[in-house]
């Protein structure tokens, strides 16, 4: 059997306790036995008093450090700092006892061995084996009983403090913010939903797959069954599926409206008529076009590409649904960038950081256009406080998700990613062929919710160099870390066609013209 101490700061700690533990039984061992000296009066004058106390200091002294080193060994072999099968057992008090047991005899047959006697008296080692068996077994029950009982208690509390939103769907749980959301929300407390068609595969979360409170449902979220089986007893939604970017919209309009607008209305409805109470749905500051001024979420809309058009369709829709008994809250995120479980590099930052690593080339079409940015866990971070959020605060609310500091231009953000990456060239072309521009205010979350990131972009920006160089990223051309570049290569089949959502949406609300924005 091979044993590898795992130096983790959970295991360094059991260690400094068991070594407290050990002396505290050591010390009570020897004050117990001049208690017992005094009370049956063996000892009755002050000077066979203080004899019996130097004696019990010199042989603490003696004994202290020896066994100690003896216990820790044992301990180590028993598995306690390796959480070896046997230590893992359900008899771990068992173990325990056996472990401190050993311990104890291996120290007195080797100073028996070496000495010709025992640096403690019987008496004295017989107390502290036992108190250090107390004491390190009680340690270990008592471990037990609070991963045990406080966590049940936590979500006892968390219910009765939030009881309407303990039950959480993620729709495209496994995308870029998804796998962001999902780690999040498990560590809230709640049970999660996730419906995904795992096109890059369970990869992104893979982090997340073996927790108790997860459950992945593989499917298409266009097929009303999928999406009818997956509401089952949720109280929250959070819709972050569809087709993300511009130039992945445009490969094919009729599947991107499909995807991105007819399948919303779909599951709204069938979200409704399930008793879900909460519906979020992930929309893009996108939706601004392009504007001088700094816009706010009473600002007028203007989207200027076909991803910007569906997302601001979508918004309406669901708005017209939005009721006392069906609350809504939009979410317009800022261009996202850093690393999560399915990271992009068809992002400004992220793209910029890697072309100046591996390519040495910043190149900037026009720069002059206005973006606000956030991290893609900031992002994660400021859906997670909505759901948590009570739910006369965020209902029918729309919250632009970024921070008022994070509003650059392309121009600024190469010329950050120049400043980490100084032997890269930076190259700024005429031809901007993105006519977005728009810089946008992020105070109202702020003022309801109280949100800040916790990410700047320069913090972003590193973080990507970092994993380009520890090799975690090894191609960013990679069509897995770039949808458009994913939609072209494997093609647009890989997002099956049929219209389940259109028949559907059909049958409830009657045959439209036209759901094109």
């Amino acid at each position: 059997m091979i044993y590898k101490l795992r130096m983790t700061p959970g295991n360094l700690l059991r260690i400094v306790a068991d070594i407290g533990l050990i002396q505290l039984s050591l010390v009570l061992a020897m004050g117990l036995r001049l208690y017992l000296f005094v009370a049956t009066g063996v000892s009755t004058s002050a000077e066979q008093i203080a004899e019996v106390f130097r004696t019990s200091r010199d042989q603490y002294y003696a004994t202290a450090v020896p066994l100690t080193i003896v216990c820790l060994v044992v301990f180590f072999l028993f598995g306690f700092y390796t959480y070896g099968r046997y230590y893992q057992g359900k008899y771990k008090a068992l173990i325990v006892t056996q472990a401190v047991a050993i311990s104890y005899l291996l120290f007195g047959f080797s100073t028996y061995f070496f000495t010709g006697g025992i640096t403690v008296s019987r008496g004295g080692l017989l107390m502290s084996w036992l108190l250090t068996t107390v004491f390190l077994g009680g340690a270990r029950v008592w471990n037990q009983l609070w991963h045990r009982v406080v966590p049940a208690e936590k979500e006892s509390w968390h219910k009765s403090m939030y009881p309407s939103a303990r039950r959480v769907l993620v729709i495209g749980g496994a995308g870029y913010i998804g796998s962001a959301l999902l780690p999040k929300l498990l560590g809230h407390g709640y049970d999660v939903r996730v419906l995904d068609m795992l096109m890059f595969g369970d990869e992104p979360i893979s982090d997340v797959l073996d927790h108790a409170n997860l459950e992945v449902l593989r499917g298409d979220f266009r097929d009303p069954v999928a999406v009818v089986s997956a509401l089952r007893g949720v109280d929250t939604v959070v819709h972050l599926g569809g087709i993300v970017g511009d130039p992945a919209c445009s490969i094919d309009e009729e599947l991107t409206i499909d995807v991105n607008l007819t399948s919303t209305l779909s599951i709204a409805h069938l979200a409704k008529v399930s008793g879900v109470r909460h519906f979020i749905f992930a929309s893009t500051c996108s939706v601004y076009g392009a504007c001088d001024e700094v816009l706010d979420e009473r600002s007028d809309v203007r989207p200027v590409s076909l991803y910007g058009h569906t997302k601001l369709a979508s918004e309406r829709v669901l708005q017209k649904l939005s009721d006392d008994t069906f609350a809504v809250t939009i979410v317009r995120f800022a261009t996202i960038y850093g690393l999560s479980g399915r990271t992009r590099f068809d992002l400004v930052v992220n793209l910029l950081a890697a072309k100046a690593r591996i390519d040495g080339e910043i190149t900037i079409d026009g720069g002059d256009q206005w973006r606000p940015f956030v991290h893609v866990s900031d992002a994660a971070r400021a859906v997670a406080d909505i759901i948590e959020a009570p739910l006369e605060l965020v209902a029918g609310e729309i919250f632009n998700v970024g921070s008022n500091e994070q509003n650059y231009t392309i121009r600024q953000i190469g010329e950050l990613v120049h400043e980490r990456v100084m032997d890269a060239r930076l190259v700024i072309r005429d031809n901007a062929s993105d006519p977005r521009n728009y810089r946008v205010d992020f105070s109202k979350l702020k003022a309801i919710l109280s949100f800040s990131p916790e990410w700047t972009v320069t913090q972003g920006i590193d973080q990507v160099l970092e994993a380009i160089s520890c090799g975690d990223i090894v191609d960013y051309r990679d069509a897995r870390y770039s949808n458009v570049k994913f939609l072209t290569q494997t093609g647009t089949n890989q997002l099956d066609r049929d219209r389940w959502a259109r028949d559907l949406i059909d049958a409830l609300t009657g045959p439209r013209a036209d759901s094109r924005p």
